[in-house]
């Protein structure tokens, strides 16, 4: 949540956005005692924040499958080589 809060004391620009009347009340149901306009920011500061940590779900998920299809490979190729060292020992 600190985070939120330090992003508070950005500079703040006047914008004019068309918004659902489902979000315009839950926008006031759930602002407290706080302006619609920090209710918004707030939200808007949480939603940038959950695509940010999905884009690096997304990243980590793209480098493990590569990591993995290199080691199935890689243990693919020790497997192979200890069953002819072992077939090797018995005859």
């Amino acid at each position: 949540m600190c985070i939120i809060k330090a992003m508070g004391k950005a500079t703040r620009y006047s914008r004019s956005f068309t918004i659902d009347r489902a979000t315009l009340d839950y926008i006031h149901r759930t602002r407290a005692h706080r302006s619609h306009s920090e209710r918004v920011n707030e939200l808007l500061r949480r939603a940038i924040q959950q695509e940010k940590y999905e884009a690096l779900e997304r990243e980590a998920a793209e480098f493990y499958r590569v990591a993995n299809k290199k080691g199935r490979a890689e243990t693919k190729a020790f497997a192979a080589a200890s069953k002819r060292a072992i077939t090797r020992g018995e005859d």
